[in-house]
């Protein structure tokens, strides 16, 4: 049956090309009109008024709405509650049905259940599409019915479902309308001011992930695997934003990882579509341990600790670097999202609860299941977590992963004239080298926070609540 009039509500999934719920609609209506809610129950959430996320999710909006109005739409935006202004605006327009891509946090799941009830009385459907995974829901379980807790296995089985269905790009032709009602409102209509994403050459928008994704298909993709550790080198995609925003279907992305049998790279994308899964089955690690027995860690009570380590002044140099890249550009690179986890959580003893929600509050590219995942995985209490006895060692993870120091110096200048035989622990250097470099520990540069091999120490008693018996 063809529907005279379709309304599509975009969320994280920017674009015009490639997306499931726009393609349905187009197929299934006459007219189709598109709409985006600067939604205030996450909004006014915020710490900031000058978040980078709006700003690139804003300028987005402006780049599709122009997409959109070259094929005879446009982009209808509202601020306001997304669980009012969708069924007001579906009234309004006096639509047959709302389709949407569906969302995996408890927030988003709770919204679109009250739009749909509010909808349904009035008449109106509500249609969930899959968009932003390759697999949800119960698509892929284990053999006994259940969600999957450890990756492998879960990987083997996405693996063994995949069929080129799975990663095929909808189509998005058909007819559009709404161009009159259309618009992207100023950033300081809802509040917000611009921020320094040019500064930091980000470059929102379908072009701004194409450009990133044309460098890394045709350049780096088939070395991922061998590059993507070392966060001195041009190595990984820097798409992460741009996936979590949707200004780039991640079937494409699989389409490209099997053409050219980018098996590392395709393992990056599976990961992200299991911990959608773990948020979507059990949404108690959005707060709790997905081990229950890891809730009762007594975690310290340091605000010093914790001070130090969000700034980047613990006196290790690669979690230093790590963390200033943080707060400076809203970014981290993976193998520094493990070091600086492990050392928050074993080195310092702190709950990871709280780096999770500095992650929340810095990252450019925060996603609540990858986030929640990674950082349940460096203290050991998520599905498929690193062992409570495998500690990361802070000076090694920096010898083997940034051996000349290249990344340290970038991001932590009082270091510049450091050695590269001390760069990584400089509080080894004697008095006189450390006079003769203008880096005196203690007054140009911290003191280490804690000693690693006591911390170590520490952090298995701390553990031992939870500690099972290791098989012979």
């Amino acid at each position: 049956m063809i529907l005279e009039k379709a309304l599509v509500w975009f969320r994280r999934d920017l674009r015009d090309h490639d997306h499931a719920a726009l393609s349905a609609a187009l197929a299934e209506a006459r007219q189709v009109y598109c709409a985006f809610v600067f939604d205030r129950d996450i909004l006014e959430a915020l710490p900031a008024k000058h978040d980078r996320r709006v700003h690139f999710i804003h300028e987005s909006l402006v780049e599709l709405d122009v997409a959109l109005r070259a094929k005879g739409g446009g982009l209808i935006v509202r601020y306001g509650r997304a669980v009012d202004e969708i069924p007001e605006l579906a009234k309004k327009l006096g639509v047959a049905a709302v389709l949407a891509n569906r969302d995996y946090e408890p927030y988003a799941k709770q919204r679109d259940n009250t739009v749909a009830g509010t909808l349904k009385a009035a008449g109106i459907v509500f249609h969930a599409c899959k968009d932003q995974a390759i697999f949800d829901g119960d698509e892929v379980l284990t053999q006994a019915g259940k969600p999957f807790s450890v990756f492998t296995p879960y990987k083997n089985a996405w693996l063994k479902r995949l069929t080129a269905a799975d990663s095929a790009k909808w189509p998005c032709n058909g007819s559009f309308s709404g161009g009159e009602l259309a618009g992207v409102p100023a950033l300081d209509d809802i509040g917000f001011v611009a921020t320094n994403l040019a500064e930091l050459n980000i470059s929102p928008g379908m072009s701004g992930a194409r450009q990133l994704w044309d460098e890394f298909r045709r350049g780096r993709i088939t070395r991922y695997g061998a590059l993507r550790d070392f966060p001195a080198i041009k190595g990984v995609s820097y798409l992460s934003v741009h996936l979590r925003f949707g200004t780039i279907s991640i079937r494409e992305l699989v389409r490209a990882a099997l053409a050219s049998e980018a098996d590392t790279w395709l393992n990056e994308l599976i990961w992200r579509d299991f911990y959608f899964m773990i948020l979507d089955h059990f949404p108690r690690v959005a707060g709790h341990a997905f081990k229950p027995e890891y809730d009762a860690i007594q975690w310290k009570n340091w605000p010093e600790g914790f001070a130090a380590w969000c700034e980047g002044r613990t006196g290790y140099p690669l979690v230093d670097a790590a963390m200033r890249q943080l707060n400076h550009c809203g970014w981290m690179h993976n193998r520094l999202r493990m070091v600086v986890a492990s050392f928050l959580c074993k080195d310092l003893g702190i709950d990871w609860r709280l780096g999770e929600k500095y992650f929340t509050e810095q990252l450019n590219d925060f996603d609540l299941s990858a986030n929640n995942g990674g950082w349940q995985w460096a203290a050991s209490s998520g599905c498929d977590a690193q062992p409570y006895f495998r500690i990361f060692n802070p000076v090694t993870q920096s010898e083997k992963f940034d051996a000349e120091g290249k990344f340290i110096r970038r991001y932590v200048p009082e270091l510049g004239r450091v050695s590269n035989k001390y760069i990584h622990a400089p509080w080894q250097m004697g008095r006189l080298e450390q006079e003769a470099v203008g880096t005196v520990i203690g007054r140009d540069y911290p003191a280490p926070i804690v000693d690693h091999a006591q911390a170590r120490a520490e952090t298995l008693a701390r553990y031992a609540i939870v500690k099972k018996p290791v098989s012979p």
